[in-house]
């Protein structure tokens, strides 16, 4: 159990702060919509987030860098017949409020007309607010937290084979998001985030490096100090001995926090801005099949105390659990209004993002599924940004472990993997059930058919 928890008072007292804070700032939110409408806009959008928080790294049992971070902005979006005025404060003084909404509006009088420009639909915008319990505060007084960096720290270098601490860092932070618009929205809510993480080093002539983290909203749910350190140890050690290895072509397993990377470009080639730009490889591939025919992607936004879950988007919208994929076929686009409105449809809730992806899998272990490649390649960390999402074409450079007979018979460096993400996505063969919960896109470990490896 990790110490330094907030005593029930202690919380009760910060719930009833942060309660009194966000009225404060709907408060403010409500000044600069109804200051805008004074001036003449036909439409205007406000948001204001603020966040407190600490970010404490220590190296090799030396506190390296403490941080308190105590801010907040107001950003304001003015529209007046197509016209868009953007601005922003630091300040959220009334004065200053209003002379940001009077900067808007100027602005908006020399920028071009733009038709898909605007604030969401009305009928779109969420009305039921959930509470998804995304607020659980932790005391940010600095010495129990460092002890927890330096405990981290101490008990991976106490791991035989362990050189070095590339460093341990403990982060702790909540804050409160507020959005309105000129349709009459106004809410907002408050959130947490904590998270500890752990880099070590390994080796003689050729040193190794690899890493280990954790994160939650709430910092009872992290996984305990010895599990990150742990971690951290078992994998850096493991990577002793890296080699090439020739360049051949063979199934490849994208091990699941790769693998969560891999899907990532599936959202991007999906997203409106990508879509109605006509840079993407999946362009008119609504309905169409994309994965094989077992393979489904459902979103949760209402997850409670997930890292993606959100009541509402960035505009407002309310979004929707829903298949992205169901049956390897794509069900849905990710838009924002603006995009939306130049590909002629309507948003999807996805201004700021996805909403918990959770990836269909195979019913088998990560070790099942090595068993089910028999001999090819897993990849654990990929360099380099290689991947065009107006062909598909990927390329990137790689590191992991070479497997025999479904067995894990040495480590592997310097390699680059390479395909074209349609083929690959259509090519997945197997999914195992070993997808991290704290990952916006709960994807296990993914077996690949086939994969080039440019090697030595």
């Amino acid at each position: 159990m990790l110490r330094n928890r907030l005593s029930d008072k202690q919380i009760m007292t910060s719930q009833q702060q942060v309660s009194a804070e966000l009225e404060q700032l709907k408060q403010a939110v409500e000044l600069a919509i109804t200051e805008a409408k004074r001036l003449g806009a036909d439409q205007s959008e406000v948001s204001i987030s603020k966040q407190t928080g600490i970010s404490i790294a220590t190296r090799e049992l030396e506190v390296e860098t403490l941080e308190f971070n105590h801010d907040g902005a107001l950003g304001i979006a003015v529209y007046n017949n197509g016209r868009k005025g953007s601005a922003s404060t630091s300040d959220l003084s009334a004065d200053a409020i209003r002379s940001t909404v009077k900067a808007a509006v100027d602005i908006s009088g020399y920028t071009s007309q733009d038709p898909a420009a605007g604030i969401a639909d009305k009928d779109l915008l969420a009305t039921d607010i959930p509470d998804l319990s995304l607020f659980h505060p932790h005391s940010l007084e600095p010495e129990p937290l460092i002890e927890i960096a330096k405990q981290c720290e101490s008990i991976a270098l106490a791991e035989k084979g362990i050189k070095a601490s590339d460093g341990a860092s403990v982060n702790s932070h909540f804050g409160i998001k507020v959005y309105g618009n000129s349709h009459g929205f106004i809410h907002g809510y408050p959130s947490s985030r904590h998270s500890i993480s752990c880099m070590l080093i390994a080796g003689e002539q050729e040193m190794q490096r690899d890493y280990a983290y954790t994160v939650a909203r709430d910092f009872a749910d992290l996984e305990s100090v010895e599990w990150v350190a742990q971690q951290a140890s078992e994998k850096t050690l493991s990577r002793i001995g890296s080699r090439k290895i020739p360049t051949c072509e063979v199934p490849v397993v994208y091990d699941r926090d790769v693998a969560s990377g891999l899907l990532g470009h599936l959202v991007s080639a999906i997203s409106g801005g990508s879509l109605y730009r006509r840079s993407s490889f999946l362009l008119d591939a609504l309905g169409q099949p994309i994965f094989p025919d077992w393979f489904s992607i459902y979103e949760d936004p209402y997850l409670l105390k997930a890292l993606s879950s959100t009541p509402f988007d960035s505009e407002g919208v309310a979004p929707k659990a829903q298949h992205v994929i169901e049956k390897g076929c794509l069900q849905t686009y990710l838009l924002t209004s603006y995009s939306a409105r130049k590909l002629g449809l309507r948003s999807t809730g996805h201004a700021g993002g996805i909403h918990n992806w959770h990836i269909s899998n195979s019913g088998i272990s990560r070790a099942d599924l090595l068993k089910q490649m028999g001999t090819g390649l897993l990849v654990t960390e990929l360099m380099g940004q290689g991947v065009n999402v107006v062909t598909g074409d990927y390329s990137r450079g790689a590191a992991g472990y070479w497997v025999e007979n479904g067995e894990i018979a040495f480590p592997v460096h310097e390699i680059t993997v390479a395909g074209n993400l349609k083929d690959m996505f259509a090519n997945v063969v197997a999914v195992a059930d070993d997808a991290k919960p704290q990952s916006s896109i709960r994807c296990g470990s993914l077996l690949l058919e086939s994969m080039k490896i440019a090697g030595s």
